[in-house]
C-alpha cells in the first residue's frame, strides 16, 4: 500500500493558496461581486461557502449542455421584498422551473395587486395584532383587507378554469399568473405573472396547504370542478429532468419542495428500473443542520445514498449555512450581474411533449 509523506499531504491539502491579510476591502462603490470575490480569495467559513455557491451558480448557467435549472422556496420570502429578484432570474433565463410553497405564490399576488405589505415587529402584542385584524409573519404584518382583497382575485381567476378537472399546480399557477398579467395592476412585480409571460412551470409541493388550495376548497363546496392532481405533478416535473442534458437547483431553506425536487431522481429510477445519474448541481442555503435528521438539514452527500446528487461530484455540491434573506439576494446578484441573460427554455409549454415522452420511453408496468 502507497504512503503518502508529509509533502504530498502538504501539497494535496495546501493546493487552494494563501488566506490574504484582507479578505474583503470596503469602498463606497463596492458591488456584489467585489464582495463574493472577496469572499472566495478567503474561503473561510460560510462566506467562502456562500462564494463557492454564487461561482457554481454561474457554472450551471454557463454549462455547454444546457442545464436545467430549478428554483425551491420554502417559507415565505416573497413578503421580505425577494420577489424582485425571482423575477429577474425568471426574465435573464436563469432560472427554468420553481418548485414553492403556496405561501410564497399567494403573498406574491399582493404586489401585482398593489396591496401593502408592512414592516412590522416580531415583540408585537399579538393578542392586539388579532383584535386589529393584523397577521403577523415573523416581524413583517399584512392586514385582513389585504387577504380578502387577494382572495376575490384569486376566486375570479380560479372561477374562470371551473370545468378543468384534474390539472397539475403548474396548470394551477399559470392560471393564476395570466389573471395577474391581464387584470392586476402592477403584473410586473410578480415573479408568478412572470412566470407565465415567459412560461416557467411554477409547482408547488402541498397543493392543499396554502390560502390558494383554501379558495379551491371553498369554491369545490359550491360546485367549482377545478382539481388540482398531485400526481400530475410527479410526473411533469420528472420528464423535465428526463428531457434535460444536466440539471441542477437551488434551494432556499429545504422542506418539501427541496425533497419534491430531489425525489426526480428516485422517481426516474422507479420508471426505468436502472439506476439514474443523480442531479448534477446542488446548490442549498438553509439554517438547518444535519444532525436532526430532517430533509431540510440533509446534505447532498447523503442525497447520493438515494440516487438524488450524482456521485463524486463533490465540487459541485454547496451549502450555505445563512439565511436566505441574506445569503441569497448576493448568490442571486452575483449570477445576474457575471452570467447574463440565457435563452427562455419555457418549459411549461414543453410539459406535454415532456410527459409522452417520459411515458414512450420508461418501462410498461
Amino acid at each position: 500500500m502507497t504512503q503518502c509523506n508529509e509533502k504530498d499531504l502538504r501539497d494535496k491539502y495546501l493546493n487552494k493558496g494563501v488566506i490574504p491579510a484582507h479578505k474583503v476591502t470596503a469602498s463606497e462603490d463596492m458591488r456584489v461581486v467585489d464582495l463574493v470575490d472577496g469572499f472566495a480569495a478567503s474561503g473561510a467559513f460560510n462566506a467562502g461557502r456562500l462564494a463557492e455557491a454564487s461561482k457554481l451558480f454561474l457554472k450551471m448557467a454557463q454549462d455547454k449542455e444546457d442545464t436545467a435549472i430549478c428554483l425551491t422556496l420554502s417559507g415565505a420570502l416573497t413578503p421580505t421584498g425577494m420577489g424582485g429578484l425571482l423575477r429577474e432570474l425568471i426574465e435573464a433565463g436563469l432560472v427554468d422551473f420553481i418548485i414553492s410553497t403556496g405561501a410564497n405564490i399567494y403573498h406574491d399576488l399582493h404586489f401585482a395587486l398593489d396591496l401593502p405589505m408592512y414592516r412590522g415587529d416580531f415583540r408585537a402584542n399579538d393578542s392586539e395584532l388579532r383584535k386589529a385584524k393584523i397577521y403577523r409573519i415573523y416581524d413583517m404584518f399584512v392586514t385582513d383587507e389585504v387577504l380578502v382583497e387577494t382572495d376575490s382575485f384569486l376566486q375570479t381567476a380560479l372561477d374562470n378554469g371551473t370545468g378543468r378537472q384534474g390539472i397539475s399546480s403548474a396548470q394551477l399557477h399559470h392560471i393564476i399568473g395570466n389573471a395577474a398579467l391581464k387584470k392586476a395592476p402592477h403584473p410586473e412585480r410578480s415573479f408568478v405573472a412572470q412566470a407565465a409571460r415567459l412560461g416557467v412551470p411554477v409547482f408547488t409541493s402541498s397543493p392543499g396547504d396554502s390560502a390558494i388550495g383554501m379558495m379551491l376548497a371553498l369554491l369545490k363546496l359550491h360546485g367549482s370542478t377545478v382539481t388540482v392532481d398531485p400526481d400530475l405533478d410527479v410526473l411533469q416535473t420528472a420528464a423535465i429532468i428526463h428531457g434535460s442534458k444536466k440539471n441542477g437547483v437551488i434551494t432556499l431553506g429545504g422542506g418539501s419542495p427541496k425533497n419534491f425536487y430531489m425525489q426526480t431522481q428516485p422517481m426516474l429510477e422507479m420508471l426505468f428500473g436502472r439506476p439514474c445519474k443523480g442531479h448534477d448541481y446542488f446548490i442549498q442555503i438553509t439554517t438547518d443542520s444535519p444532525q436532526w435528521g430532517g430533509l431540510s438539514g440533509a446534505t447532498p452527500q447523503e442525497a447520493v445514498s438515494w440516487g438524488k446528487v450524482k456521485k463524486g461530484n463533490v465540487e459541485n455540491n454547496v451549502v450555505v449555512y445563512c439565511d436566505a434573506t441574506i445569503a441569497a439576494p448576493i448568490l442571486m446578484t452575483y449570477g445576474l450581474a457575471r452570467a447574463g441573460k440565457r435563452p427562455q427554455k419555457r418549459l411549461y409549454e414543453q410539459l406535454p411533449e415532456l410527459v409522452a415522452a417520459l411515458k414512450r420511453d420508461s418501462n410498461p408496468l
